[in-house]
């Protein structure tokens, strides 16, 4: 379907008694970005095929460029950002869904096109919504959320690519954030040997009780100037990092070995060669969690459901308040949050 862009709604209402709480970004004509945590009324929601109830949300790293004001992540003001959301729909005019069902979003630029998920409500295409697996709470999937559902497809790519447990050992960079400790956790549960690429040592008793075989410090990986092919080490990766890590990854990587690459919290740049690719055999599996189709969306999260040990979520979350977003959001362009941040809307 082609995405639509949503029509700035109207001055939020200040005395109508359908009020809920959100975080409302706004931006004025000398384009200063503004975060407020506010109250808007029903009628300010886009309107769109599914209502939604939201129960939790969280805060990703995008999230926190968005609330900042950051440029090239919001597409739309002004708008509710959150690119997760968890709960139940209230009505829909799409067959697929009926009031009472529980849902989980990830991704279709909602929170950067389109208001998203912190907010208590929601009005959304259903395209983008599906099922929560009944295997996990509103709050458990929002533990998971982008990160955790972005993890879990770059584990399917190497399993795609014939990866196997028995391969050799399988890297993850960026290990103590979102998507690095889910990986881990989800990677570990299948019986790979995992090692955690860190900048944070203190963090290696987290990541060795999430299933870490080993934990190894970021400048391993942090030759700025890498040679294309180095001893190799890795069967496989998982990359939330990108430029010379990724490379240096790349470069260590076993013949026909595998490397999903899904950030690039380092940079955009990629210093290497096509020597890894066409000497090696090895694969650079590219993984955009925002525009899967329904039908891989809903294999990776009833892959999550089988695969993720719900008790590893507990050690990789802390919840928070809605009103306490906009400091959340600093703290994780900072470098200061690990794992993952759960946001209660009605807390």
């Amino acid at each position: 379907m082609a995405i639509r862009t949503d029509e700035p709604p109207a001055t939020p209402g200040q005395k109508a008694a359908t009020m809920f709480n959100a975080i409302y970004v706004t931006r004025d004509e000398d384009k200063n970005v503004s975060s407020a945590f506010t109250q808007l009324d029903d009628a300010d929601l886009p309107q769109r095929e599914v209502a939604i109830d939201v129960e939790y949300s969280t805060i990703n790293y995008k999230d926190g460029l968005a609330i900042a004001g950051r440029p090239g992540v919001v597409r739309s003001y002004p708008i509710v950002p959150g690119i997760d959301l968890a709960g139940t729909v209230t009505a829909s005019t799409d067959g697929r869904y009926s009031a009472g069902d529980k849902v989980v979003l990830n991704g279709w630029e909602v929170g950067e096109s389109y208001w998203g998920g912190l907010a208590q409500k929601a009005s959304l295409d259903a395209d983008w919504l599906v099922p929560l697996p009944s295997a996990f709470t509103t709050e458990q999937a929002m533990a998971i959320g982008t990160a955790g559902y972005t993890a879990m497809l770059c584990v399917l790519g190497l399993e795609e690519h014939r990866v196997t447990p028995d391969g050799g050992p399988i890297v993850v960079t960026g290990a103590s954030g979102g998507v690095g400790s889910t990986a881990v956790a989800i990677l570990a549960k299948l019986g790979y040997e995992v090692v955690a690429s860190t900048g944070r040592p203190e963090e290696s008793t987290y990541l060795t009780d999430l299933g870490a075989a080993e934990v190894i410090d970021r400048s391993e990986l942090g030759e700025e100037n890498p040679r294309p092919l180095q001893s190799t080490r890795w069967a496989g990766a998982v990359d939330a990092v990108g430029s010379f890590t990724l490379a240096n990854v790349i470069a260590q990587t076993l013949e026909g070995g595998c490397v999903t690459a899904c950030g690039l919290a380092q940079g955009m740049d990629l210093p290497t060669s096509v020597a890894p690719f066409i000497l090696r055999g090895v694969t650079l599996v590219g993984v955009n969690s925002v525009y899967e189709p329904f039908e891989r969306r809903k294999l990776a999260w009833d892959r999550l459901a089988a695969d993720l040990d719900p008790d590893k979520l507990a050690a990789i979350t802390d919840v928070v308040g809605l009103s306490d977003s906009i400091k959340v959001a600093d703290q994780i362009l900072a470098g200061q949050v690990r794992g993952r941040v759960v946001v209660d809307v009605n807390a």
